[in-house]
């Protein structure tokens, strides 16, 4: 029932325009060329320095950290007010309507394995082939989804009382995506100590990371460890936060609608 509901959800999401499913694949790509245009051509970003003391387009270097937050941003932006969207299931007293954050959550999935597919290609592209350590492409988007999904079940439950939520969120990701790693290097910054360890409690900073290292500097996740238990803590954490807030919502949920 949730692969159905989600790949319906998926499909309904641009029904109605002419290039359809299309649009869901436009957009991120325009995004990641815009990005390379300001940065690379017109600031001169130039490469970005691997681990091994590889130089890495900057091409590449953006859009592995690029592709997981279009998913985050996508995943918890939808599943933030898709307790509006389907109110007509939430008044259903025999329906289940804890899978509708899970619907959400793996209905914007699709286009995110399209992106990393499309990823891997254009490093091949670039002859930097993706060896084993691309295999925890998969753990790190394990780990977003799980993160994904503890927060949708967290702010669906409360925007259903307090609307506001949604744009709140929504201004959250936008001022978010620049204070996570993603156009430009930590490394390559002369942050003082404390303001690091501070941008580094960003969970996403995590995944991020992890996409970063599994194309380009090739480190394995438990290699930081302590980073690693942080990231799953508050997970675990967020995800019985969320249920819980779920769960003891859920009752008034249809009187709300």
């Amino acid at each position: 029932m949730i692969r159905s509901l989600a790949r319906n959800d998926f499909r309904t999401k641009y029904a109605g325009s002419y290039l359809g499913i299309i649009w869901a694949f436009v957009q991120p790509v325009v995004t990641v060329f815009i990005y390379w245009f300001v940065f690379e051509k017109a600031l001169h970003a130039g490469t970005q320095g691997a681990r091994a003391g590889i130089e890495v387009p900057y091409v590449l270097w953006l859009i592995a950290g690029l592709v997981p937050w279009f998913y985050f941003s996508e995943a918890v932006n939808s599943g933030t007010h898709v307790l509006q969207d389907y109110s007509f299931l939430v008044k259903k007293v025999v329906f289940r309507i804890e899978v509708l954050p899970v619907v959400r959550v793996i209905s914007s999935l699709y286009v995110h394995m399209f992106f990393v597919a499309f990823t891997l290609i254009l490093y091949t592209a670039y002859r930097l082939y993706p060896g084993l350590y691309a295999l925890q492409l998969v753990y790190y988007s394990f780990g977003m989804i799980c993160l994904c999904l503890g927060f949708c079940y967290l702010s669906s439950a409360i925007t259903v009382f307090f609307r506001d939520l949604s744009q709140i969120v929504n201004i959250a990701i936008q001022v978010g995506v620049w204070f996570t790693p993603i156009m430009w290097n930590i490394r390559a910054m002369n942050f003082p100590g404390w303001l690091k360890t501070l941008l580094k409690l960003n969970p996403m900073y995590y995944v991020v990371q992890g996409y970063r290292e599994a194309l380009v500097d090739h480190v394995w996740f438990w290699e930081h460890p302590k980073e690693t238990i942080y990231f799953w803590a508050l997970v675990v954490v967020l995800y019985l936060l969320g249920r819980h807030v779920f769960r003891k919502l859920r009752p008034h949920f249809a009187d709300v609608m």
